[in-house]
């Protein structure tokens, strides 16, 4: 049975064999996500398209984060509800989370469709990059659906102990999504609204095998229509332990939106691509670091409900000190040849120029963000939504948000004043964070 593996492997080996499918489904994410970017940029007039994916990523950031609302916060509590053998308690959670977010993504669906336009200017659209931003906007909004059930599902998938299942779900999407973008794009000659309509189709194909999955009989908590009536009791400590996830995508979106106004402000439309292709870049190094925690977490959920400490101060310590040597590894890739990196988007020399510059800057202290998120995977991963809620509305509601508009108030540096409020941001907190981390798990095992 995998609980029994959950409690029992030895904790390296058990890391290993759950965080590697977590950590590829997460690169072919990014990959696809990259090749996505790539092929755009690499349009006729693929500058102020790339612009204009940028101007659409706080909007599919918020929307994503229904999903880790009711995802990350319904499977750690069904993880220990399972590792302490009562899986119909933890049933109630999966079906929960399926109704809800399928009500929520409707409502998402005709909300931004109604409210497009003015959402793309707010958000820091110029009046050249409006039309592109409304085609990708509108194509994908329509698969909202599917795009919410999938992401959110996958995290019950991965709490049972199946990985590599989840994996396959990202891979089915990502190699669909690949094989597609080139042929709607430039064969069929759609442009951007090819891009959307590929990543649309490719989640359809990721949702229906992940529901097949949760229907069938392999798993050991399923998709019961008996669960799916929604229970406020159930709801309620989804939603708790969900708003810390929730809280960090929806202002990741703010960021993306505070972002593209302030370099649009001190750089132009240029400034706003280049922005675009330093989060894609971000995401590329946050990603196994996010996996890697993705893995550990029904290892330290299940093995706290049963009452292992020693299993989970184990896990904990393994996966801080991977995702350390990880982030310093990347940060001095990135310090090195960030030129390389930009080139990979788009080979424009003005924008290469900017964008290397920002670059260095803006990833200044992504080194210590490995620790920070082990550390806010683990209060979830405990049942404890709320100090990861706090220690993420730290970060961005009280330091990089106000820091945004206060460093280029005093510096003179323009746009790279705006990018310095990242590290300054991600030092501070991951400092915070680990002198409270340290009290709290002694008290807490």
């Amino acid at each position: 049975m995998e609980n029994n593996r959950l409690q029992e492997e030895k904790v390296p080996k058990l890391l290993l064999s759950l965080a590697l499918p977590a950590i590829c489904a997460h690169l072919i994410t990014l990959f696809y996500n990259l090749v996505d970017r790539i092929f755009i940029g690499r349009m006729e007039d693929g500058v102020m398209a790339m612009g204009a994916i940028g101007i659409c990523a706080p909007i599919v950031t918020i929307i994503n984060a229904f999903a880790e609302l009711l995802g990350a916060g319904g499977a750690p509590l069904a993880a220990i509800h399972i590792g302490s053998g009562d899986d119909k308690g933890a049933e109630k959670y999966l079906g929960n989370s399926f109704s809800v977010l399928t009500v929520v993504s409707i409502l998402i669906t005709i909300l931004v469709l109604s409210l497009k336009s003015p959402l793309l200017v707010l958000f820091g659209a110029s009046e050249r990059m409006l039309p592109y931003a409304a085609s990708y906007i509108t194509i994908y909004c329509m698969g909202t659906l599917f795009i919410q059930l999938t992401v959110g599902m996958n995290y019950y998938i991965t709490t049972q102990g199946f990985a590599k299942t989840a994996m396959i779900t990202t891979m089915l999407g990502g190699i669909l999504n690949m094989v597609l973008d080139p042929v709607f794009i430039f064969v069929l000659g759609m442009g951007i609204r090819g891009a959307a309509l590929a990543t649309v189709i490719s989640q359809m194909a990721s949702f229906i095998w992940v529901v097949c999955f949760l229907f069938n009989k392999k798993p050991r908590l399923r998709l019961l229509p008996g669960n799916m009536k929604i229970r406020v009791s159930v709801l309620k400590e989804i939603l708790v332990l969900g708003s810390a996830p929730f809280f960090m995508s929806v202002s990741e979106g703010v960021l993306h939106v505070c972002f593209n106004n302030q370099v649009l402000r001190f750089g132009g439309d240029l400034a706003v691509s280049a922005m675009t292709i330093l989060f894609s870049i971000f995401q590329f190094m946050l990603l196994p670091v996010d996996g890697l925690a993705q893995g550990a977490q029904p290892i330290i959920g299940q093995n706290y409900g049963a009452g292992r400490f020693g299993r989970v101060r184990e896990t904990i310590k393994l996966t801080a000190l991977v995702n350390l040597l990880f982030t310093m590894c990347a940060t001095s890739l990135v310090m090195l040849i960030p030129s390389f990196f930009i080139r990979i988007f788009n080979p424009d020399p003005e924008l290469v120029k900017l964008g290397e510059r920002m670059l260095r800057i803006y990833a200044g202290a992504f080194f210590v963000i490995g620790l920070n998120s082990t550390f806010q995977n683990t209060y979830n991963a405990l049942g404890e939504g709320k100090r990861a809620f706090f220690f993420a509305f730290y970060r961005k509601g009280i330091l990089l948000i106000p820091l945004l508009y206060f460093f280029p108030a005093v510096l003179p540096w323009g746009v790279l004043a705006v990018m310095l409020a990242e590290p300054v941001s991600d030092f501070i907190t991951t400092g915070t964070n680990a002198l409270y981390f340290r009290h709290f798990i002694k008290k807490k095992l």
